[in-house]
């Protein structure tokens, strides 16, 4: 076991054979690979990057935002070098799986337009489009601000891309911004998300 949950390759890899094991027995007992199974399917994946997306952006601002000024100079390129390009990885990619996984989600259960429109495509009259629409704009504007703003930015903040001191500490400020409306965004896209399948089904 502890060779297992050494290497995080090898649990994830065990984790996800697990999970389709999982995913075989609600087939079964589900009996078909119709559309209501292939929801379940897409939900389950949309929450995995979600959690993934959502984790590291409050990483980012509870911790890594808010430490950098207290680490000692010698010790920042540790954090600048090696955690934060790693996390930015797999932040903006969980960002965009996240978006996929909610378009293809939406698609699937017939409202993607009509929670696009915010529900004006049936003259509002479907309050529940209306709130995973908002939920949805919501989650499209933070996916926006990750691959538009902040991921631009912290390459030249990081040094991935070139840039002058000055040029690095205004694109440092612009990716924290961002990465700050998108934390004030994700509460509310939050709400709209966990409470419109439970009060609308």
């Amino acid at each position: 076991m502890a060779a297992l949950l050494s290497n995080l390759r090898n649990t994830l890899i065990v984790s996800f054979i697990l999970a389709i094991v999982i995913i075989a027995g609600y087939r079964i007992h589900y009996g078909s690979f119709d559309a209501i199974f292939w929801q379940a399917v897409f939900r389950w994946l949309h929450v995995l990057f979600g959690i993934m997306w959502i984790g590291l952006l409050y990483y980012f601002n509870f911790v890594q935002i808010r430490k950098m000024p207290e680490i000692p100079a010698e010790l920042k390129p540790a954090v600048s070098k090696y955690i934060a390009p790693e996390a930015l990885f797999w932040f903006r990619w969980a960002a965009l799986f996240t978006w996929v996984m909610g378009v293809i989600l939406a698609y699937n259960r017939g409202y993607l337009l009509q929670a696009f429109s915010l529900g004006a495509t049936e003259g509002f009259h479907v309050p529940g489009h209306s709130f995973i629409g908002l939920g949805m704009w919501l989650g499209t504007i933070m996916f926006i601000n990750v691959w538009a703003f902040i991921w631009p930015a912290q390459k030249i903040a990081l040094g991935i891309v070139e840039g002058d001191a000055d040029a690095k500490a205004k694109a440092g400020r612009t990716a924290m911004v961002f990465s700050r409306i998108n934390t004030f965004l994700s509460v509310p896209m939050l709400v709209c998300m966990t409470m419109n399948q439970t009060i609308f089904g």
